[in-house]
């Protein structure tokens, strides 16, 4: 299950990462499942667990993952200088910030009740619905085809019991950003970040990888560190989707926005994990200024590493798109990457499933943050970001009012302080936060 307090777990899990990131794990594969099986004390999955995290990378693989302050702000510089500067006045900003939010609430919601539903069972689900694409929140079944379970939210998040934005760290995160830029500026620090999760987080409304970095905050490690001990979820997509508010308070300026998911990242994530955030937040900010969603993914893709995976596999989606291969021969075809095999809340299979929704989607709302949805993974996350996107770029009157009557103009958070929020309340909020951000010009990423 992931939990962060059980060394099995850990032990089991940075197997994994390891292995996915290149590091020589064969030798340790027999010994760690000898040892999980017959209930090894402590002391040997210790011993073991060093060993796995000690793993040399292999020689041949073919992946440049660099993760440091420089390398990452050479590309986000550059990415900076490929994009338009926001242009619009106050009223469009707001606008834009508006259906920015309502978009992500709108495809979190639709993709809660799948969250943790295998692709095909979604689409089983979907038929015997008598849906080829969702038009509308997730229809329910009662009783489901055999061997389907809805997410445990689905009496608040199908069709007809919508009633809010029901509680999800997807908003949550995002309602932690802007509270951030509120409270400590464009210019705030790692241990800000820690400092407020802390303050304003339960421990287990968090999870994977920012469970493992609030266990080492709570246990004294500095934010610095607290991401890169004992955390095999590092690449997972935790960091990917906190990044939305550095996008909303950067409009069209993607260097700033990176410059903010860096911080932010860098406390629980590592690798891949960071360039998701980094990403997620490119493509927001260039979707103020962007053309259509193909101009907004070449711009967030010149902060990634070319050569890393994450790299790799959204140059794969862009090249199938142009080559004019449906969605549904690209989306079996990524589950024969590498990635396909990763956790279905990894990084880089879910921001494949993003990109190829905003291309395949082709502008439209409801078919892209559909196809997010139907796309299987992190559902929820998914859906959340396609309607960020989409809403930041075409604004409020892009998104239906079918999707955003249910949510009453209201959004539930675990967040301290934050229980209940008006959306357009915070779209206002962050409007303010990113005429501050501009006049004050932020913090300059001079790494």
């Amino acid at each position: 299950m992931h939990d962060v307090l059980d060394i099995r777990d850990l032990l089991g899990d940075e197997l994994d990462q390891q292995a996915e990131s290149g590091h020589d794990v064969e030798p340790y594969r027999t010994p760690v499942a000898t040892a999980l099986r017959e209930g090894a004390d402590e002391a040997v999955l210790e011993e073991l667990l060093a060993a796995v995290e000690g793993a040399p990378l292999r020689a041949d693989w073919p992946y440049d993952e660099p993760d440091d302050a420089t390398s990452l702000a050479t590309l986000a510089r550059d990415a900076g200088a490929a994009v338009a500067p926001w242009g619009g006045d106050d009223a469009a900003l707001e606008d834009r910030l508006h259906g920015a939010w309502l978009g992500r609430c709108v495809g979190c919601t639709l993709g809660k009740p799948f969250e943790k539903v295998r692709r095909e069972d979604i689409d089983r689900y979907l038929r015997a619905a008598g849906v080829e694409q969702l038009e509308d929140y997730a229809p329910l079944l009662d009783p489901a085809p055999h061997g389907i379970e809805l997410h445990e939210s689905w009496p608040e998040t199908v069709r007809g019991r919508v009633d809010g934005v029901a509680r999800d760290d997807d908003t949550d995160y995002t309602i932690l950003g802007l509270y951030l830029l509120e409270t400590h500026g464009p210019g705030f620090t790692r241990a800000d970040v820690a400092k407020e999760w802390l303050r304003r987080f339960p421990f287990l409304q968090i999870y994977t990888a920012e469970r493992a970095a609030y266990r080492n905050l709570v246990q004294g490690h500095p934010p610095d560190l607290a991401g890169r001990i004992r955390n095999p979820y590092r690449e997972w997509i935790g960091a990917q989707i906190r990044a939305d508010a550095w996008g909303y308070a950067s409009p069209g300026d993607v260097t700033s926005a990176a410059r903010m998911a860096y911080e932010d990242a860098g406390l629980s994530h590592a690798g891949n994990g960071v360039y998701g955030e980094l990403w997620a937040a490119a493509l927001v900010s260039a979707a103020f200024t962007a053309e259509d969603p193909a101009g907004a993914l070449a711009v967030a893709a010149r902060v990634v590493p070319p050569r890393s995976r994450l790299g790799v596999a959204l140059a794969e989606v862009v090249a199938a798109h142009a080559a004019g291969t449906s969605w549904s021969t690209w989306r079996d075809a990524l589950d024969e990457r590498p990635w396909g095999a990763y956790s279905w809340v990894h990084t880089v299979n879910n921001a494949c499933v993003v990109a190829g929704a905003l291309l395949w989607g082709d502008g439209a709302f409801t078919r892209s943050v559909s196809l997010a949805v139907q796309g299987g993974w992190d559902t929820d996350c998914n859906g959340a970001t396609v309607g960020s996107v989409l809403g930041a770029m075409y604004g409020r009157d892009a998104i239906a009012d079918r999707w955003t009557e249910p949510l009453r103009d209201e959004v539930r958070s675990a967040l301290f302080g934050f229980e209940r929020s008006s959306i357009a309340d915070l779209a206002g909020r962050t409007a303010e936060a990113a005429r501050r951000a501009r006049a004050a010009g932020g913090r300059p990423w001079d790494a």
